[in-house]
């Protein structure tokens, strides 16, 4: 199997790596993560239900994959790892009340000498759980234990060429699936069918690559459950005077572009057209201001900028930066697009950018995922920014 990156790119990788490590003083680190566990090694299987983890040490050439046997051969087939650094633990550590994975991976990390070492692991990782750290510190006592919680992460940030190629791709990916639900949302269509059309263009992708699936469902919600952001569709049937929300990403190799648009079955009440034309005037406006050298915090300035001019208020962030997408999520969950944020925007990071608004009986959103360049911003998808209206 053809690694999706060269070596030279997963050796980068974990330079980085190590040196964010020697910076805080750590031996070793732990990585719960699958995004992350991707990120360094290029390993993508759907086993992380079972405890599974990268170690990366400063006094090893490449990391070490430790996780079920079964999936040692999917490690070997994705991962850049030479095969004497895919670790595999026997099959009776799965689901047992004897023993557990996180007690081998204690055992192995003491045969590799870092029974005495200085031990980061990320500490509020999803994947990471309060059983995994008491099994290993209870393996590890004379070891020093450090959260080490994003440090890969913000590494993540900024994205390679060929990274940026493969978003670029979800991007188009995320357009082509978006306009599938359009063309599909219609009075007397079941919502799951709309979905259907969706979730086919978006596996199915374009005549020059294929898609895959996303790390989590698209949130899309139909008339007054559109005033909460994160529900699902039903299999009602949509109506004439409908409103349909529909926020969903395309997926390329794990990279993620979310997109989100809204489609109304008729004319839509001259609010809700007043509304979403405001929501892209200030989405508009934090385009333009994305430059190099620009603070996260100015784009939302820009932003509110606009919506204070408009009467309009909104006290949650607009953005966040994407990239690699595991359940549950495809943020990166390191900086936002909010007031207060100074983290510098550099060439090669990626973001989405989400100015939804939420009202008592509805909400509206149109959004953009985007890649910082020399000159500014390059959205990813090419969709009009608009209240579809069917």
């Amino acid at each position: 199997m053809e690694l999706l990156f060269t070596r030279a790119e997963y050796e980068g990788r974990v330079a980085k790596t190590k040196a964010a490590m020697a910076a805080r003083g750590l031996d070793a680190l732990v990585v719960a993560s699958p995004a992350n566990q991707f990120w360094l090694t290029g390993y993508d299987g759907w086993s992380f239900y079972t405890p599974q983890a990268v170690v990366v040490t400063l006094d090893r050439a490449e990391p070490v994959w430790i996780g079920r046997k079964m999936d040692s051969v999917g490690a070997q087939f994705t991962a850049y790892l030479a095969p004497e650094n895919v670790i595999p633990y026997p099959d009776n550590y799965v689901a047992s009340t004897e023993r557990h994975p996180l007690q081998f991976v204690a055992a192995w990390l003491a045969a590799d000498g870092q029974a005495k070492a200085h031990i980061g692991v990320e500490m509020d990782d999803y994947y990471y759980t309060a059983r995994w750290h008491a099994h290993l510190t209870a393996g590890l006592p004379d070891a020093k234990f450090a959260d080490a919680f994003l440090l890969v992460n913000w590494l993540r940030l900024r994205k390679s060429p060929a990274e940026i190629e493969y978003m670029r791709q979800a991007g188009r990916i995320a357009a082509h699936a978006m306009r599938a639900a359009v063309d599909a949302a219609a009075p007397g269509v079941r919502q799951c069918d709309v979905m259907a059309e969706l979730y086919k263009a978006q596996i199915g992708g374009t005549p020059e690559f294929g898609g895959t699936f996303p790390c989590k469902p698209p949130n899309a919600m139909v008339g007054e459950l559109c005033a909460a952001p994160h529900l699902s569709w039903t299999e009602a049937k949509l109506a004439a005077g409908d409103l349909f929300y529909i926020e969903m990403g395309g997926v390329r190799h794990r990279y993620h572009a979310p997109l989100s648009r809204c489609v109304h079955l008729g004319p839509p009440p001259g609010k809700m057209r007043d509304t979403v034309a405001v929501i892209v005037e200030g989405l508009e406006a934090v385009l333009a201001a994305v430059k190099p050298g620009v603070a996260l915090e100015a784009l939302e300035a820009a932003w509110k900028k606009v919506i204070a001019r408009h009467g309009v208020d909104k006290d949650s962030r607009i953005g966040y930066p994407v990239g690699i997408g595991y359940p549950p999520t495809w943020g990166e969950l390191t900086c936002s697009i909010r007031g207060g944020d100074r983290t510098v925007l550099e060439p090669g990071m990626t973001f989405h950018c989400i100015p939804a608004l939420w009202f008592e009986k509805y909400g509206l959103v149109v959004s953009e995922s985007f890649v910082v360049t020399a000159t500014g911003a390059e959205c990813l998808a090419d969709c009009p920014r608009t209240l579809f209206v069917k």
